[in-house]
């Protein structure tokens, strides 16, 4: 298929983000199918980070989080969260890890292992953050319908955030569709060639038919 993935899956993709989240994403630019979110975080870390770059990532987190930082030359800085808050990171402890060679944050909530969900205050203030030191946010929202009692706020939702965030999502745990490896990442256009120019002499491209099966299950 083409790199980017079938077209009718990314319009789906986009469908699903602009009802559930009030996102506007191009299906055409901002939207590439990947073999599941982990090739999406491998293509963002490598879009992103130049040697030494930091990036920092709460803890307990997904084991692929700090190895995908290594693997693309970055720089991962942890930051420790606590059963007594619920593991939701402070954005105060990560405003105070932040230096000259920090290039992103990357999040992921619902949280794996912890099953933390962050208050949509509390991203708001990270959100603040960011953008005060033009910092990407990659938010890993693979859980984001695995949620009870409490709403999902997905951070590109958040003002002024959509061009700050690079948004990776999939069906493995939503759909049940673990070990298919279908996901996607979605961001600002400039990001979005430089993931697609990398998918090329990458995966090429995500499954044939396992894509129409993503179409059937939006």
């Amino acid at each position: 298929t083409s790199n980017h993935g079938l077209l009718e899956l990314r319009a789906a993709i986009g469908e699903y983000l602009k009802s559930h989240h009030g996102l506007d994403y191009s299906p055409d630019k901002q939207i590439l199918v990947t073999v599941g979110i982990s090739q999406a975080l491998d293509l963002a870390m490598r879009a992103i980070l130049d040697p030494g770059d930091e990036v920092i990532i709460p803890e307990p987190t997904y084991v692929s989080y700090v190895p995908c930082v290594i693997l693309a030359g970055g720089v991962p800085v942890t930051v420790p969260t606590h059963m007594e808050n619920y593991f939701h990171v402070k954005p105060s402890d990560i405003e105070s890890r932040i230096t000259s060679k920090t290039k992103a944050i990357l999040l992921g909530y619902p949280n794996n292992p912890t099953g933390a969900i962050m208050p949509r205050d509390e991203l708001e203030k990270i959100a603040k953050i960011a953008k005060s030191y033009d910092l990407t946010v990659i938010s890993d929202e693979i859980y984001e319908r695995l949620v009870y009692g409490v709403d999902h706020t997905s951070f590109a939702s958040l003002k002024g955030m959509a061009d700050h965030t690079i948004h990776l999502g999939g069906f493995s745990k939503s759909y049940a569709m673990t070990g298919w490896r279908l996901g996607a990442a979605i961001g600002p256009t400039k990001l979005m060639e430089i993931f697609a120019k990398l998918n090329v002499n990458d995966e090429s491209c995500t499954n044939h038919f396992i894509q129409y099966g993503g179409i059937e299950a939006l």
